[in-house]
């Protein structure tokens, strides 16, 4: 039987924290040294945000892509930037792997800005099935693997905000970091043949 979790059980858990560092990155100067950082590593954990359009026929742009590290997360402000080639060059790199869920909306959206396919990047919505995770949202999958709930309270906030609030950013970083986390950990049982710690129940 596959693992799965329950409204009610969800609401019962604690929120997730992200405890790391968030860079905001909103002027074209900062990107290549962000990129030049991200590059170092082998895997990111990556997420998007559009703001919400609440009227018929209104479609809007991406306006802010997640790179997350274990420790860091890193918030490019397309809506200020644009696409920088040097973002746009990661995200194409076949030695990182990008690592997502629902991942489909996320280059469609991309698109609008780019003419670039992604490249190496892993939808956590088709990992997850090998390791008999049924649900797949990501509030569901973090929740079961590691008995803690991630808030989507800013989810329709706007995410064009001349500034971004304390709660967008911890929101953006979360949705990203939360992917490579659930990754890493799920890759770590399959080497060691663990199962998977089922914290939610």
């Amino acid at each position: 039987m596959g693992l799965t979790i329950t409204k009610q059980q969800l609401a019962e858990l604690d929120r997730v924290n992200f405890e790391g560092k968030i860079y905001v990155i909103d002027h074209a100067a900062q990107v290549e040294d962000a990129v030049a950082y991200l590059s170092t590593h082998h895997a990111l954990g990556f997420d998007t945000e559009t703001k919400p359009a609440f009227k018929r026929g209104q479609v809007n742009k991406v306006a802010l892509l997640q790179l997350a590290t274990e420790e860091e997360c890193f918030l490019f402000r397309l809506n200020k930037i644009g696409y920088p080639k040097a973002l746009e060059e990661l995200m194409c790199y076949e030695s990182i792997k990008k690592i997502g869920l629902s991942l489909r909306d996320d280059f469609a959206a991309l698109r609008k800005r780019t003419g670039k396919k992604p490249q190496n990047f892993i939808d956590l919505q088709l990992f997850v099935d090998k390791f008999g995770i049924e649900d797949n949202s990501l509030q569901k999958i973090y929740a079961i693997i590691f008995g803690k709930k991630i808030s989507k309270s800013q989810r329709l906030s706007n995410w064009e905000a001349a500034e971004l609030s304390p709660a967008q950013q911890s929101y953006a970083a979360i949705d990203a970091w939360a992917c490579l986390e659930i990754y890493n950990h799920l890759t770590q049982s399959k080497i060691q043949n663990k199962p998977i710690d089922n914290k939610a129940k």
